[in-house]
């Protein structure tokens, strides 16, 4: 089993949210179903900065996604095990057809706005379906996240949102190998992960 997950060097992130576009594009995302989300480190709205103008304005950006722990909460709760741990990558996944839509994967999870609930049949903008048709279709009550675009990594490819990031501050490799790219990172360079306390060990680590 391989322990795949993600470097980023959140500090070089210019908020370009291509890779939220093209993770939504690439698993044909209903309308508002967002996996990857870019929150702005600043004032009280996006993109806006904290401070005072003139003096000491400051502003960045924190993609978040699925943590894809390694110790997660959402399988621990999930009564029916539509949350699971995909064995040979490690990613956390959804079954779509086994989930009741308690939402207790929701509740549990520390992670602010990583998982999203269809409440209804989902919608679309457009009338066709777009992104790979090997993503399974979304149904109705069934909550959703980031699926480390398992389709991708079955076809030796990575997930969407690192091959489009203009700034190339997303990284994505196996932990369990020493001597790939993103431990090579984590191993030169100072990092932290979210809510280190919550015993999760998320499989993202953000470069300092």
């Amino acid at each position: 089993m391989a322990h795949y997950g993600y470097v980023i060097d959140s500090k070089n992130c210019i908020g370009c949210h291509a890779c939220a576009v093209a993770c939504k594009i690439e698993n044909n995302l209903p309308n508002n179903n967002w996996w990857n989300r870019i929150f702005t480190i600043g004032g009280d709205n996006p993109n806006t900065p904290a401070g005072t103008f003139g003096e000491n304005l400051t502003m960045g950006n924190m993609p978040v996604m699925c943590q894809h722990c390694e110790n997660p909460a959402c399988i621990r709760v999930c009564p029916v095990g539509a949350t699971y741990k995909d064995a040979e990558t490690g990613a956390v996944r959804q079954d779509y057809d086994k989930c009741i839509g308690c939402r207790m994967c929701m509740a549990a999870c520390p992670f602010t706005g990583v998982r999203s609930f269809n409440w209804d049949e989902p919608k679309y903008a457009v009338d066709f379906p777009v992104g790979d048709p090997e993503v399974p279709a979304h149904q109705k009550h069934t909550v959703e996240k980031c699926t480390m675009c398992w389709h991708r990594l079955a076809k030796g490819e990575q997930p969407a949102c690192i091959e489009v990031c203009p700034a190339r501050i997303r990284y994505f490799g196996d932990f369990d190998d020493p001597d790939s790219e993103v431990s090579r990172l984590i191993a030169k360079r100072s990092y932290h992960q979210l809510l280190p306390e919550e015993g999760t060990r998320p499989s993202v680590y953000y470069l300092d």
